[in-house]
């Protein structure tokens, strides 16, 4: 049998298409609680069409397993000090500064 790893599926009408922030909380549309993240997001996707004529409806999956079990790692090789870090750029020089290109004399 598969790890069960939770996620849950909402959505609602948003106050403004620039945040997410919702225009009325009692009307959020709480669609199911998932085993896995495929079963999540088949029902986000026919939640997300069946709303597609309102721009301001916004359905998300939001990783359960992550919130419930943070230092458990869950198949990937990011560990939780890593998340949110980003990779440095190859190439790139501590400085932040870009390389100059072109003749030098």
């Amino acid at each position: 049998m598969a790890k069960q790893l939770l996620h849950l599926v909402f959505g609602g009408e948003l106050a403004s298409l620039d945040s997410v922030e919702f225009r009325d909380l009692s009307k959020t549309h709480f669609v199911g609680l998932y085993p896995s993240y495929a079963k999540a997001r088949d029902a986000w996707k026919a939640a997300a069409q069946a709303t597609v004529d309102n721009a301001h409806m916004r359905y998300f999956v939001v990783h359960l397993h992550r919130l419930l079990q943070p230092d458990e790692l869950t198949g990937s090789n990011e560990t939780p000090a890593k998340r949110g870090t980003p990779a440095k750029k190859a190439g790139a020089k501590s400085g932040g500064k870009p390389a100059k290109r072109g003749n030098r004399k």
